[in-house]
Formats: C-alpha cells, sequence, structure tokens
C-alpha cells in the first residue's frame, strides 16, 4: 500500500484553487499535487499523537528529577516488563485486525488508561512526597514510558506502510514536522499551565489529543498507488481499499522471530540500542544534575517543559528548511550519521564541563538532531521491507528493544557509578559508544539504497 508517486494521478482535492496549496507546499517539501492530502492528513495525526505525549513527558520526567540512580534503574525495570506484556497483546491484535481498526483500538485503550490515572491523582494521591504520591508517580512514570513508545511506533508504521523508500525520503521530514508542533504545542501547554491549572487537569487535555488523532487515522485519504498508471483511478482506490480492510495477519510472534532471523532488522535493533544507552546516560545525567539545580517537583516540571520547547523550536526550523533538502543532497547517511558525531562531541564537552548550562545545550541539540535528521531517517529504513514486519518486526525494535536498551544502558549506568565513576567519567564512556553507532549508521544507509534499488 503506498501513496501515489508517478504521473496519471489526479490532484488532491485537498490542492485546489489552482494548485495553490500545492505551490506554497513546494516552497517547503518535494510534494506532487496527488500527495497533498496524505501529507497534511499525516502532519495532523502525527501533530495531535506528540503534542498528547509531550504535555505528560515533563510530568513523567519530574518523578525521576532527584531520584537516584538505582531508584530510576527500577522505573526502568518496570517499564521493560509492561514492554514485554503489552507487546503479545498488540500483535495479537495486529494479525486479527487492519490497521485502520487495531491503531484506534490501540489509543482508545490509552486514553482509558490515562483517565484512570486521572482518578488517582485527584483522589488518592495526597500531598507531594507521601507514599501513596510516590507509588502512583512511579506507576504513572512506567506507563507513560510504555505508551508513548506505542504512540509514535503505530503513527510511523502506518507512514511505512502508505508511503515508498523515496517518497519518505522527500516527505517524512515535512511530516516530522507535524509531529515537531504538536510537541512545541505540548510542551508550551504545561509550562505555561501547570501551575495554574494543575498537572492532573492536564491528563484530559493528552485524552482529547489522543482521540483526534484516531479520527485522523479513520479519515486517512485513500489516493491510490500510482505506481500501476494504466490502471484507472477507481481500479486503484478500490485496490487500496481491500488492502486497507485486510488484516496484516501472520504469526502473533513474528515481530521477534522475523527480527532475529534479518541481519538488515538485527543491526537496525542494534542502532536503536545504542541510541538508547547513550540517551539513557544522558537523562541519568540530566536528572542528578536538574534535582542537584531545582528542590521541587514544580520547578523541575517548568525548567524542563522549557528546554523540550527550545528543543522543538529548533527542530520544526530545521524540518521546515533542511530535513528533506540534506537528505536530497547528501543521502540517508547524512540522517543516520549526525546524531552520533553530535553525541560523540556532545558527551565530551559534558565530561569537561558536567553542569546545568552544558547538560541544557546538548541536551537541546541531540534531541532536535534526533527530531529532525535521524528518526526520519530511521523511518525510512522500514519502507523496503515487507508489509508484516513493517508493523510487528517494527513495533517488536521500537519497543521492546528500544526499553531494552533504556534497561541496558540503566544498568550500565548504575554499574559505572558504582565504580566510582563521575559524572565525567560515564560521559567519556559515552563517546567511543557514540563511534561503534556511527559505523552502523553508515552500514544501514547504504543497504537500505541497495534494497530499494531491488525493490
Amino acid at each position: 500500500m503506498s501513496v501515489g508517486g508517478g504521473s496519471g494521478e489526479e490532484p488532491s482535492p485537498l490542492d485546489g484553487g489552482g494548485g495553490r496549496l500545492h505551490a506554497l507546499l513546494r516552497r517547503a517539501v518535494d510534494v506532487r499535487p496527488h500527495e497533498v492530502s496524505a501529507l497534511l492528513a499525516s502532519a495532523a495525526f502525527f501533530f495531535c499523537a506528540l503534542a498528547a505525549w509531550f504535555v505528560l513527558r515533563p510530568m513523567r520526567d519530574a518523578v525521576a528529577a532527584g531520584s537516584t540512580p538505582t531508584q530510576i534503574s527500577m522505573l526502568f525495570v518496570g517499564t521493560l516488563s509492561v514492554t514485554l506484556i503489552v507487546n503479545p497483546l498488540f500483535w495479537t491484535t495486529v494479525v486479527k485486525f487492519p490497521p485502520r481498526t487495531f491503531i484506534p483500538i490501540a489509543y482508545h485503550v490509552i486514553v482509558a488508561s490515562l483517565l484512570v490515572f486521572y482518578v488517582l491523582l485527584r483522589n488518592y494521591a495526597g500531598h507531594e512526597g507521601s507514599a501513596s504520591d510516590l507509588w502512583i508517580g512511579r506507576g504513572f512514570f512506567v506507563w507513560t514510558s510504555v505508551f508513548n513508545l506505542f504512540v509514535t511506533s503505530l503513527f510511523w508504521c502506518f507512514m511505512a506502510d502508505v508511503f515508498r523508500s523515496e517518497q519518505a525520503k522527500r516527505l517524512f521530514g515535512f511530516i516530522g514536522v507535524g509531529g515537531t508542533l504538536g510537541s512545541v504545542a505540548g510542551s508550551a501547554a504545561t509550562a505555561s499551565l501547570a501551575k495554574s491549572l494543575g498537572g492532573v487537569n492536564l491528563l484530559l487535555v493528552s485524552c482529547v489529543l489522543l482521540e483526534l488523532a484516531v479520527l485522523a487515522v479513520v479519515r486517512f485519504p485513500a489516493t491510490g498507488d500510482a505506481a500501476r498508471v494504466d490502471e484507472s483511478r477507481e481500479a486503484r482506490l478500490e485496490r487500496l481499499a481491500e488492502l486497507n480492510a485486510r488484516p496484516v495477519g501472520g504469526n502473533v510472534w513474528a515481530g521477534f522471530t522475523r527480527t532475529m532471523r534479518s541481519p538488515y532488522l538485527l543491526v537496525i535493533a542494534v542502532y536503536l540500542i545504542l541510541f538508547t544507552i547513550g540517551s539513557t546516560f544522558l537523562y541519568f545525567e540530566q536528572s542528578a544534575i536538574v534535582g542537584a539545580t531545582y528542590a521541587d517537583r514544580v520547578s523541575r516540571t517548568v525548567v524542563l517543559a522549557r528546554i523540550e520547547l527550545a528543543v522543538q523550536v529548533l527542530t520544526v526550523l530545521t524540518q521546515i528548511f533542511l530535513t528533506g533538502r540534506i537528505i536530497k543532497w547528501f543521502g540517508l547517511v547524512t540522517a543516520l550519521a549526525f546524531l552520533p558525531v553530535a553525541s560523540m562531541l556532545g558527551f565530551g564537552a559534558l565530561a569537561n564541563l558536567p553542569a546545568f548550562a552544558a547538560l541544557a545545550a546538548f541536551v537541546i541539540a541531540r534531541r532536535a538532531g534526533n527530531f529532525a535528521l535521524t528518526n526520519p531517517g530511521m523511518e525510512v529504513l522500514f519502507t523496503v521491507v515487507p508489509r508484516e514486519d513493517k508493523y510487528k518486526a517494527k513495533s517488536f525494535i521500537e519497543t521492546f528493544v528500544y526499553r531494552g536498551g533504556d534497561q541496558l544502558g540503566a544498568w550500565t549506568f548504575a554499574g559505572l557509578t558504582a565504580i566510582g565513576l563521575s559524572l565525567a567519567g560515564i560521559a567519556w564512556v559515552a563517546v567511543p559508544i557514540s563511534a561503534v553507532w556511527l559505523a552502523l549508521g553508515v552500514w544501514l544507509a547504504r543497504r537500505q539504497g541497495a534494497m530499494a534499488a531491488t525493490s
């Protein structure tokens, strides 16, 4: 299933007015007229999904700020355990239902869980620092850490299914703008409203945004597959509708088995593990430095939201004006190599100056680089694998493998701390890890190009 791509396709209904909308979009992204409706629907879907998550992210991170490495490690163990339980349930749904059915089901379950936490936090949490507050906060940390991966993974699974490799390289960067704007909106809402509105009430805002994301999936435009230009538009739409209605099928455990049997998928998994180890190291250092710099949870929530806001503003500017052009001019290798190189430099700088200013600068640069370049590049990798792998192996890699990398990073950080390494010393350990990560990124970019050429 793919969206347009070639001559012979009619313009999108959204591209009215003599192509004015298409002409406007062309200033920022290399989009064809028949791709406009799908491009905008994808961006709207991603906006709602990420806005829902980033409303909650500073609240989750405030729970961890000030905690010891051992306590955070236990939170990561809980997250990994819940992810292990949720994955088989998700794969069972994938086998039985088509994407436009199982994606809404998954999002509705997440909304229901947030409403449960709303009731718990409002009625049973007690005062800050009480036993009930600590345990409910830990449960909130674990569950939101699980669901945020499924929210974003499901979105990109759908994107890898509806766009081909060539389209993905052109359009995924701009589609990411929708998510970045959602991140900005979510972070800004929390930063500005957390004290006046109360963090608990922001859970309801997140629920509304997730339901809007469901609407975007259900109403996603069926623009047809223009790769077979000898067909009539009606025949293409009929064939696409049949594909949309067909379950992905296959084996419930295929996400694991197909990943283990494919060198390409295995390297993607290792690449992601190295990314998460670096992210976990940085997260622990962030928790320690922010916890030492700011005394109460509300202050930590506000400063973390401001950092997140800076990340997303920088990201959206890069995505609009640079992402698609960088991948087009310099190739996928640039997108996959940028973050490892930036991490080598950033961890080196943090090793020399483990203070809040250095931390904030590195966090902003790393996260903006991830959203603007590495993440779109990673999603392009999955456009050349079979459809079953796009929903099962991809989900397995982006949830369980991702959280496994978190846990490995947490254990490694705790071990390095136990043997006496300081924050600066641990930052030095991350530098050679980033160098290996760089080598894998170069290999994946070259392999994806070869697979795309033969598909």
